[in-house]
């Protein structure tokens, strides 16, 4: 079941079940039921939990929101340091740089494709990436120099390895959820009473009332699930995408 799906139901439960709870209730009512004033402080509370939740909501999203664009910077810098190593080893033998380049582009291959899956599919990299990973660091570190031309050029390759395994070792820091639980639960539990104030304001059964109450629990869904989309960063929806690496290396195949 796609993510779209699974949000446009979520959104009709929505409004279904207020409309539900809506008739149901006006049907319960007694006959003799003042519905012409609601008391003061039940329109405040109403207001300000509104108020309130709104806030948690537009903290919650740009919270996912960072960490999405988070995990795309990580992408980005493994795949520059990636890049400059590829481009630096120009000044070595032939025979040094070629099989660099080839460990390169095969570590590259292997995030797009099988690691990439994996990332989505189980929420952990590869031990084929972080092998070929580690064969790039033994081809840059163990070369030992031959004039001070490549002398030069051996500790900034040597950076850029460095940068590219701790951007690697944030992308895998950042496969998994970065809600807590307990927000999690907070945030279903405010939906719940914030959609729940709309009946102490005692909703009669017009169309306008029925009409702005479903867009009004629709709109939480849609909040809420646009919250659980960015939420892991690469294995969902909205993802971060291995387009840094496809860019930068484009005779690589997805």
């Amino acid at each position: 079941m796609s993510d779209w799906l699974v949000l446009t139901l979520a959104m009709l439960a929505a409004c279904v079940v207020v409309v539900i709870v809506t008739l149901v209730r006006n049907r319960a009512a007694p006959e003799d039921e003042d519905t012409s004033e609601t008391p003061d402080v039940i329109e405040y509370m109403t207001m300000w939990i509104g108020v309130v939740y709104a806030i948690v909501l537009g903290l919650a999203i740009a919270g996912v929101w960072e960490g999405r664009n988070a995990a795309q910077d990580h992408v980005q810098s493994e795949a520059v340091a990636l890049h400059e190593i590829s481009q630096r080893v120009r000044v070595y033998p032939p025979d040094v740089r070629d099989r660099i380049r080839n460990d390169v582009n095969a570590y590259v291959g292997q995030v797009v494709t099988a690691e990439w899956k994996a990332m989505s599919d189980h929420g952990k990299v590869t031990a084929r990436g972080n092998a070929l990973f580690q064969r790039i660091r033994e081809d840059v570190t163990d070369y030992q120099p031959k004039n001070d031309f490549e002398a030069q050029a051996y500790q900034p390759l040597v950076d850029q390895v460095t940068a590219a395994d701790q951007a690697r070792a944030a992308r895998s820091n950042s496969l998994g959820a970065t809600m807590p639980g307990v927000v999690w639960f907070g945030l279903l539990t405010g939906a719940a009473v914030t959609i729940g104030m709309i009946f102490a304001l005692q909703i009669r059964r017009t169309a306008r009332e029925l009409v702005l109450a479903g867009l009004f629990s629709a709109l939480i869904a849609f909040l809420l699930f646009l919250i659980w989309d960015f939420d892991a960063p690469y294995s969902r929806g909205i993802t971060a995408s291995a387009a840094p690496l496809l860019n930068l290396f484009p005779h690589i195949k997805a």
